[in-house]
């Protein structure tokens, strides 16, 4: 039995969505989504709610699926998503030049990384994070497609990946790292 597939999903004013075959699209002010909807499950609009329903038990994970799918969308074209990166490391810096950031990493060469459409990327020093040793700056990636955001980060974070001694590196600002000791370190 899938929860999540069961919860109706409130739509705000503002936004419109459309049941097609074998997708949602739905259209807000910050722009327009698609969302697939698998084989064997279905979606009901009706006075300001959507819900998801399937036509077998045997597709219980698809039902959640498609409606944590849709949920995204509207979401995303009402208030976006934001994911935040932190620099770490002595010379790291980030420079955004408008839909491409290039990146000092320690590397003989500059990284340049082109941003996808509907990704938008700005750096800066947050006073904040002065627990961090070595830190740079902080990339805040935003965007209204939260798989693409995500993968974004990731390929970041793979463009070098955090050092298990000093912690340097493309991290997550949202996760905890944990060093490990070196060789004077009991």
């Amino acid at each position: 039995m899938s929860r999540v597939g069961k919860k109706p999903i409130t739509i705000p004013s503002g936004v419109t969505v459309t049941i097609n075959d074998n997708e949602l699209e739905v259209k807000g002010p910050k722009g327009t989504l698609k969302s697939p909807i698998p084989q064997g499950v279905t979606f009901k609009q009706e006075e300001g709610t959507l819900t998801a329903e399937r036509s077998n038990d045997d597709l219980s994970a698809f039902h959640g699926l498609a409606r944590a799918l849709a949920n995204n969308a509207i979401v995303g074209v009402t208030e976006g998503f934001k994911k935040e990166m932190d620099l770490v490391g002595v010379g790291y810096k980030a420079d955004v030049q408008g839909n491409k950031i290039v990146f000092a990493l320690g590397y003989s060469h500059p990284v340049e990384y082109l941003l996808p459409a509907g990704i938008e990327a700005k750096a800066e020093r947050v006073n904040t994070k002065t627990t961090i040793n070595q830190y740079q700056l902080t990339l805040t990636l935003t965007g209204i497609d939260k798989q693409r955001l995500g993968q974004v980060a990731a390929e970041l974070n793979r463009l070098r990946k955090p050092d298990a001694y000093k912690g340097k590196g493309v991290r997550y600002a949202d996760k905890y790292y944990r060093l490990k000791p070196g060789k004077t370190g009991k």
